[in-house]
């Protein structure tokens, strides 16, 4: 009756809370394929728990039971390579990504091999006792392995997570875990005696209803000369050793003791209470208010510092150093102070100078998201004037700064201030200690004053580097300005003309039709530059058609009244946008009217030669083999007395945007030609 229970209770309770947490608003893969994996293990139980009392059907229950059996490997594979790690499968080592679809494999001996090829069993209504054949064997056995990653995946999940977060999930470790240990031991009889001992089902059955209860409690909690020195990390785990060689006495021991009662009973209890003291042992060895009294014992009576200052110091420039982005440096810092001082909840409190105010920059555990502090306020004044580690314990000193009674309902231990030069740049929010009972002295407040200075270093330093890039951000604008100023300099270079010609020729119909297009056309490209307000486009961001490249040059050349340009060629088309490109051809051809003084000759050809090309050609005075060898191109150099020196570098940007090139001759006192080859498609 009692085993009926436990395997009903188990099949219910692995089904019913993984179930539920798929329609939790933060459910996530790992909680899909966690009741996947607590859907086959139930299958696998219940399959079990029906051989054992239809007998008569062991066949069959056992076909079941084995192809449920196959999916364990993977499943819980795959489950202990997502559960709390904050990484894509992609990273997954090279080694798990073979040995994955590998588990898959047995998937498919379950399914198409006769369940006589894994077993045999003479007698088992009498025994209850699976005989393995060779394939049974190594079935069994890659099961056994694949179960054994998965735990070792686990821990190493549970090992590399921060103090806070290994509190929220070390339940449901210790709950998956245990239920991972039970399997291995189950099948590892499997390797050791080549039988499978059905009478350690209900085992079983415990395992998985101890296992939900965890994870269920896990989910809702959020989770001077030469000496030889024992480190403070080595002796926790020499006691952590010493736990569990106790506990393997005491099975030893037990199973000695039970040695007179009936076979049956006798392994099915050693196995339950070896699981329940195993689950145990975990959850102290997992506490971190059982390992802070273990270091604070280990420090009074092993060692005459409290703190050993070289690792913690170097912990805490590896956290620091190793944080990717400013929101990972200020959590590094509230991390270290809650792992060395034994600390559950903390916050970090930044100066913003606009406001005069400090707000929450980032916490763990402690609920600030709506707390501020100003300047003159007793809090912010007090750790001003001191400049020192504030403890809380003092009521006197608490009610002096706690005006709303915010510190005493957050139940705060430190203050603890970041202060340079002379300035109060934010503090530090300590609380809810782990262990109560522990007492704090100068050493802990030593080593908290000294932390904060490397904080408010490296605070300083990451306000430093957004001050950089804001000032990088605000050259490239200057840049983008400069740009945006060259090609209003060109239209408005056209307007001038146009004005200057409208003085003698107002009067002329012809013109004025004239005038008032090129007006429209220069204010459309000016409302059209002012809008777009970008740099030189990238050259998958151009818009690029089908452009006759003899018509674009003559449009350009309209807009010229100085002047005259002559225009000779054949029609070449090209795909460009015409927009960007004619930037280019204006700025050559203003170019070569100044380098004329407006005198000319100034000419365009438009031709093919394997590729498109546009030369502008002119007559004037030329360019130095020395300018045009090393500043030609560069931004900001001119040989123009007004120039801004931009021009032939935005050409260059965007002929060079259109997989094309610009080439250049000239000579001193006989003129300069600009040649812009584009491509044909």
């Amino acid at each position: 009756m009692l085993v009926m229970f436990l395997t009903i209770a188990a099949i219910t309770l692995a089904l019913a809370w993984p179930l539920g947490a798929l329609f939790r608003k933060d459910r996530s893969l790992s909680s899909f394929v966690l009741f996947v994996a607590m859907l086959v293990t139930a299958s696998v139980e219940a399959a079990d728990f029906c051989a054992c009392y239809f007998p008569e059907r062991l066949y069959f229950w056992k076909q079941i039971a084995i192809i449920a059996e196959s999916g364990l490997a993977p499943v819980w594979l795959f489950y202990s390579l997502l559960f709390s790690r904050g990484r894509k499968l992609s990273s997954v080592p090279l080694l798990q990504k073979i040995f994955f679809p590998l588990t898959l494999s047995l998937i498919g001996f379950a399914l198409f091999l006769p369940v006589h090829h894994f077993f045999y069993s003479p007698d088992f209504n009498a025994e209850q006792m699976l005989f393995l054949t060779s394939t049974g064997f190594y079935f069994y056995l890659g099961i056994m392995v694949t179960l054994v990653v998965a735990l070792i995946n686990l821990e190493a999940t549970l090992t590399g997570a921060s103090s806070v977060s290994r509190w929220k999930i070390r339940l449901e470790v210790v709950g998956t875990g245990g239920l991972l240990a039970i399997l291995i031991f189950y099948y590892s009889q499997g390797l050791l005696y080549r039988t499978l001992d059905m009478h350690l089902v209900p085992v079983r059955s415990l395992a998985i209803i101890v296992a939900v209860v965890l994870i269920a409690s896990s989910q809702m909690r959020g989770g001077t000369s030469v000496r030889v020195v024992l480190s403070r990390q080595m002796a926790y785990r020499s006691f952590v050793l010493l736990a569990i060689g106790i506990y393997l006495i005491f099975i030893g021991l037990m199973g000695e003791g039970l040695q007179y009662f009936g076979p049956s009973f006798q392994r099915s209890t050693l196995v339950m209470v070896s699981f329940l003291a195993a689950i145990g042992l975990f959850l102290f060895i997992l506490s971190e208010k059982a390992k802070r009294k273990l270091v604070l014992f280990l420090t009074r009576n092993f060692y005459k510092n409290k703190h050993d200052y070289r690792s913690q110091w170097l912990e805490f420039t590896e956290r620091i150093s190793s944080a990717h982005s400013n929101q990972e440096v200020l959590m590094a810092i509230l991390s270290v102070y809650c792992d060395n001082f034994g600390m559950g909840s903390a916050a970090l409190f930044l100066c913003d100078a606009e406001r005069k105010s400090y707000f929450p920059a980032a916490s763990m555990e402690l609920d600030v998201v709506t707390a501020s502090f100003t300047a003159d306020t007793p809090l912010v004044t007090k750790l001003l004037e001191e400049r020192k580690v504030m403890n809380l314990s003092d009521r006197d000193k608490r009610e002096e700064v706690d005006q709303e009674g915010l510190l005493r309902s957050l139940g705060l231990c430190f203050l603890i201030p970041l202060v340079s030069n002379n300035q109060l740049d934010g503090f530090i929010m300590l609380g809810k200690q782990i262990n109560s009972d522990e007492q704090y002295n100068h050493e802990d407040y030593d080593l908290m004053q000294t932390l904060a200075q490397q904080a408010s270093s490296a605070l300083l330093n990451m306000r430093l580097t957004d001050e950089l890039a804001l000032a990088k951000e605000m050259e490239a604008l200057g840049r983008i300005a400069t740009f945006i100023i060259h090609d209003l300099k060109n239209l408005v270079y056209t307007i001038s003309l146009t004005l200057d010609n409208a003085r003698t020729y107002i009067s002329d119909a012809e013109f004025q039709q004239d005038m008032l297009e090129t007006l429209g056309n220069t204010v459309s490209k000016m409302n059209a530059l002012i809008y777009r307000l970008n740099t030189i486009p990238d050259k998958k961001g151009l818009p690029r058609k089908k452009t006759d490249l003899l018509q674009l040059t003559k449009e350009t050349v309209a807009l010229v009244k100085r002047c005259e340009v002559t225009i000779f060629g054949q029609a070449v088309s090209a795909v460009v946008d015409s927009q960007e490109l004619q930037k280019v051809f204006l700025n050559l051809i203003l170019n070569a009217v100044e380098a004329t003084d407006g005198l000319g000759p100034v000419s365009v050809e438009v031709g093919l030669k394997e590729l498109p090309y546009v030369k502008v050609i002119d007559g004037g005075c030329g360019m130095a083999e020395e300018f045009l060898r090393t500043k030609l191109f560069t931004p900001f150099q001119t040989t123009k007395k007004n120039g801004l020196g931009i021009g032939l570098y935005q050409c260059k940007q965007i002929v060079e945007s259109h997989h094309g090139r610009i080439e250049v001759t000239s000579s001193r006192g006989k003129g300069t030609a600009f040649t812009v080859w584009l491509p044909l498609h």
